[in-house]
């Protein structure tokens, strides 16, 4: 199945919406209201509840754009009801997930509401710790396919008056695989005369696409670039993050930061912490020797269970050990809490139980090549697989 020909109308911009609207013979303020009637509190799905328009503008608008290109969601609930999982259905059938987290107020920090959402409809980077990974790539996002999990979102907080205050593109896919249309959904998040929230409360993230980091670089955004770092020693993240193979772990951090300096923001860098993998003390000293001086916050992440694959998360008492180094070291470190597990809150999780149960054979043998894998990456060696398709061109 095809996406359908008419486009979501949150990923229109502003100039295409007011055109559109002369076109239709109409004033020119007709744009203002149809644009308040997408936006405010995540905004309406059915042109018929657009009341400040003429019937007949309601009509070519119900006929020309989509007022949502979520077609349909189910929404799953953990942590007693902090955050939120939501796997949304499109037009073409294709899955992909938000998860919505809600931080209480506490002594020195305010209420938050963090979206994550997806960039693409599964993904091609393909780490195998991740569940998106095992699901392998449907196609990028259209804009308002990006926008309209935060719409969705935002409806569902503004029933209780509340609104989100930061969105991470952290969800499925590699965002920098889709930079034009993630910049442009940024551009409408960002938006005062749209979404609202400020470029600072705004998290791109990256497992390392170099040339995109660049070209964010020359543009000078003021949102936070996020890397999903998982290893500084090549031969490990060459199993953990296959494009390290096209982009070595050096380049990457190089890359970052460059952007650092040319945008006077501070990079953040992730690590998912797998026992007996990447929690060794070398792997600790080589992230410390790797980041040390820059200007860089660091995030150690218990891996989220993730079926089909033979590791688990590394103890407590570890990642505080690492975090020990880094500190030590001069670098920021914070050591996260998972959340949702009980939901499949991490990457990919739902839409990998929607897809089924893989062949009891293939499991054996995806099991078997990453303990091989990883073993020979701790002994030093580099990996001669070749870069999942899609990645590197």
């Amino acid at each position: 199945m095809t996406i359908e020909a008419s486009p979501g109308v949150s990923g229109v911009s502003p100039d295409v919406l007011a055109a559109w609207v002369a076109a239709q013979g109409e004033p020119g303020f007709r744009a203002r209201q149809v644009a308040d009637a997408i936006w405010k509190d995540g905004g309406v799905t059915d042109a018929a509840a657009i009341r400040t328009l003429p019937a007949a503008l309601r009509d070519a608008l119900a006929t020309d754009f989509r007022l949502d290109t979520v077609e349909d969601s189910e929404i799953r609930l953990g942590d007693d009801g902090q955050t939120e999982k939501a796997l949304h259905r499109l037009a073409d059938g294709q899955l992909i997930e938000s998860v919505l987290m809600h931080y209480p107020a506490r002594a020195g920090s305010r209420e938050r509401h963090t979206l994550c959402i997806s960039s693409q409809a599964g993904c091609a980077v393909g780490c195998p710790f991740c569940a998106t990974g095992e699901l392998g790539f449907g196609r990028d996002l259209e804009v308002a396919e990006i926008v309209d999990q935060v719409r969705h979102a935002a409806r569902r907080l503004a029933a209780d008056g509340k609104r989100l205050t930061n969105i991470v593109f952290m969800g499925m896919g590699e965002p920098l695989l889709n930079l034009d249309r993630v910049l442009a959904a940024v551009e409408a998040l960002n938006d005062p005369l749209r979404f609202g929230l400020g470029a600072r409360h705004i998290t791109v993230s990256t497992s390392g696409v170099v040339p995109g980091i660049r070209r964010l670089t020359a543009l000078g955004p003021q949102f936070t670039l996020a890397v999903s770092l998982h290893a500084a020693r090549d031969a490990l993240r060459d199993v953990l993050v296959p494009l390290n193979r096209r982009w070595p772990v050096a380049e990457v951090v190089a890359a970052a930061r460059e952007h650092s300096v040319a945008t006077g923001r501070r990079i953040s860098y992730e690590v998912t912490m797998i026992a007996g993998v990447n929690d060794t003390p070398e792997d600790a000293e080589a992230l410390a020797d790797l980041l040390r001086g820059d200007h860089a916050h660091v995030n150690l992440i218990p891996m989220n269970p993730v079926a089909h694959t033979p590791w688990t998360a590394s103890p407590m008492p570890v990642i505080e050990s690492i975090a020990a180094t880094l500190r030590d070291a001069g670098i920021q470190t914070t050591i996260r809490r998972n959340r949702g597990q009980e939901v499949g809150a991490a990457c990919g999780q739902l839409a990998a139980e929607r897809a089924g149960e893989p062949p009891a054979p293939a499991v054996a043998r995806r099991r078997e090549r990453l303990v091989t894998a990883s073993a020979a990456a701790l002994r030093g060696e580099r990996s001669e697989e070749p870069m999942p398709a899609g990645v590197g061109e």
